[in-house]
């Protein structure tokens, strides 16, 4: 059953196509990779699913609703998150802070609650406080809450976005360049993770160019090139597809 479905998706910048007549499905409890060489239209893509930007043509089912042209919040509570290709975390904050900002849009208590601090409201703080702590633990940042988020490694800023995206409770994460910054040894840390979390029974979009992770981590591929699809199938099928050689090394 496909949990996200693309179809005939377009999107134009001026004169420049950078997303053309896409179509794909994402099947539930995957982990699917979009590949391609740089400029081929990829984080335009998971901008579009996202609803950071609009389409000019076509449709994006999630869990088969339309979701195209919903703005960003309401996408998210949905149940779909992302991380982004720039590292985009409260620096100054600490790295629960961080978490519980993504936990926010799961909590119901508002402005008056807030304020008088009535029991559900301190017991729906107890449990957001649970949750992002769990998270954090889940991805291997136990015993760094009170840490600032820009003190962390480069790698674990990666992994403190993954569980703020965690804490929105998705149904389907996109990952974009995740393994970007990491060393081998982070690297192996998070092909283990994204097993985990597949494992959690989420569905998972990955935009990658270590294509080692890909490789091992991802069931499914989708290459663009200039916007384009020009493949897509298991890994091993892809990696040897004429199309992708001459994309991504040129032809001879």
């Amino acid at each position: 059953m496909s949990l996200l479905s693309i179809r005939n998706l377009t999107k134009t910048f001026g004169g420049l196509t950078a997303v053309s007549d896409l179509s794909f499905d994402v099947e539930e409890k995957s982990v699917v990779g979009l590949i391609g060489p740089n400029g081929a239209g990829k984080t335009t893509v998971f901008n579009l699913i996202t609803g950071n930007y609009q389409g000019d043509r076509g449709d994006i089912l999630f869990d088969g609703a339309a979701i195209a042209g919903l703005p960003i919040h309401r996408i998210v509570t949905l149940g779909i998150a992302r991380t982004f290709q720039t590292i985009r975390l409260f620096q100054n904050m600490s790295v629960l802070e961080n978490v519980l900002a993504g936990r926010h849009c799961r909590m119901k208590s508002g402005l008056l609650s807030s304020m008088f601090k009535p029991p559900a409201e301190k017991r729906e703080e107890q449990e957001a406080l649970r949750f992002a702590l769990g998270e954090l633990a889940f991805v291997g940042l136990k015993g760094q809450a009170t840490q600032k988020a820009g003190s962390l490694s480069y790698g674990n800023q990666r992994l403190l976005e993954i569980a703020r995206a965690l804490a929105t409770e998705p149904r389907l994460l996109i990952l974009d360049e995740p393994a970007g910054g990491m060393n081998e040894q982070e690297t192996e840390a998070l092909v283990g993770l994204i097993g985990k979390l597949r494992e959690r029974g989420l569905t998972i979009l990955l935009i990658e160019h270590d294509m080692s992770l890909v490789m091992r981590a991802c069931e499914k591929l989708v290459v663009l090139e200039y916007g384009c699809k020009i493949a897509e199938g298991p890994p091993l099928e892809v990696k040897s597809n004429p199309k992708v050689i001459e994309a991504y090394l040129g032809a001879d």
